[in-house]
C-alpha cells in the first residue's frame, strides 16, 4: 500500500485475530428463508432439492478453502469445521466470515438452476455468519452433537406438523396447537396412528443432517511416460450419518488428530502408492483375462 498522509486512517481498524491453536467454527445462517422457501415453492416438510443445493454449495466452499476439515448442514444452515493449526487470512474473524459466506452464497445462486430448473430465483437468498472457537475436542464434538440434536428435534416436528396440516386437514394454527406440548414419543405416536409414518424410517438426509469430510480416492491419470497409471486423490465426500456417538470419530480420526508431521507424511504418501500399485495391478489382471476369454471365444 502507497505511503501517504492519510495512512493513519488504518489505526482505526479492529484487531479480530482469533485464538491461536483453537478449532474455529464459522456457521451461515439463511436469513428470512421462511419467506424465501415460500416464495419459491418449497416442498414441506423437506426438500430434498433445496437440501442437495446447500450440500453443492458447502462442498464448493470447502473445495476451496483447504484448512476445513469437516462440514455439516441441516436445513438451511452450515457450520464450517477449521484445523486448529490454520493459518487462512492470519486466523481474522471478519475475513473469514465474510470470505466464507460470500463464497457459499454465490455458490447457492450459481448452481441454484441445477436443482431447480423449473423455478426461476425470484429474489436473491441472503445468509449471516458467524465465528466462534472452541478450546477443545470434546467441546467442538458437543457443540457439533447440538446441531445434530437440533436437526433432529426440528424435523420430527415439522415432519408430524406437516402431516397434520396436509394430510391431517388441519390449518397450520390447529397443527401447531395440537403439538404443544407434545413429546418425542406423542409424535412419533401421532405419525404412526393417525398417518401409518414410522419415522425411523424417515431418510436419515432428513434425521440427520450432511456431514462433508475429506477422503480419498483412486483416479485413471496419464503418468510421465504417457501411459495410463493410477493416482490418489482428495475429495469431499457427503455423509448422512451419526456424529453424535464415538463411532464416526474412530472411523475417522484424521479429523481431530493434530497436523501430521514430515515423517507420517511420508508414511502416508508410502501406503497410498501401495493402494494405487496394488489398484493397477487388479487392473492389468483384469484386462489379461477378459483377453484371455476374447481369445478363447474367438478361436472357438
Amino acid at each position: 500500500m502507497a505511503k501517504s498522509k492519510y495512512e493513519y486512517v488504518r489505526n482505526f481498524e479492529h484487531e479480530d485475530r482469533l485464538l491461536p491453536s483453537t478449532w474455529l467454527v464459522v456457521r451461515i445462517d439463511g436469513q428470512g428463508f421462511t419467506k424465501f422457501t415460500a416464495r419459491h415453492g418449497f416442498t414441506k416438510p423437506n426438500d430434498i432439492r433445496a437440501l442437495n443445493l446447500m450440500n453443492c454449495a458447502a462442498k464448493a466452499v470447502m473445495e476451496s478453502m483447504v484448512e476445513i476439515v469437516l462440514s455439516y448442514g441441516q436445513s438451511d444452515e452450515y457450520s464450517f469445521v477449521f484445523s486448529k493449526d490454520a493459518k487462512a487470512y492470519d486466523r481474522r474473524a471478519s475475513k473469514l466470515m465474510t470470505l466464507l459466506v460470500s463464497k457459499f452464497t454465490s455458490a447457492y445462486v450459481f448452481h441454484w438452476s441445477e436443482f431447480f430448473p423449473q423455478t426461476p430465483l425470484q429474489f436473491p437468498p441472503a445468509f449471516d455468519s458467524r465465528v466462534v472457537v472452541y478450546p477443545s475436542q470434546r467441546i467442538l464434538r458437543d457443540y457439533l452433537c447440538w446441531r445434530q440434536v437440533d436437526c433432529h428435534i426440528n424435523n420430527m416436528y415439522n415432519t408430524c406438523f406437516w402431516a397434520l396440516v396436509n394430510r391431517g386437514g388441519m390449518s397450520q394454527k390447529e397443527a401447531e396447537k395440537r403439538l404443544c406440548g407434545t413429546l418425542s414419543s406423542d409424535k412419533n405416536e401421532i405419525l404412526f396412528s393417525e398417518f401409518g409414518v414410522n419415522y425411523n424410517n424417515e431418510e436419515d438426509i432428513f434425521k440427520k443432517g450432511s456431514v462433508l469430510i475429506r477422503g480419498k480416492e483412486l483416479a485413471d491419470v496419464v503418468g510421465p511416460d504417457g501411459l495410463p497409471t493410477k493416482r490418489t486423490r482428495t475429495v469431499v465426500q457427503i455423509l448422512h450419518c451419526d456424529i453424535i456417538k464415538d463411532e464416526f470419530w474412530n472411523g475417522h480420526p484424521e479429523i481431530l488428530r493434530d497436523k501430521p508431521t514430515r515423517a507420517e507424511l511420508k508414511l502416508e504418501r508410502k501406503r497410498q502408492r501401495e493402494i494405487e500399485i496394488e489398484a493397477e495391478q487388479q487392473e492389468d489382471a483384469a484386462k489379461s483375462k477378459e483377453a484371455a476369454a476374447s481369445s478363447t471365444r474367438s478361436s472357438d
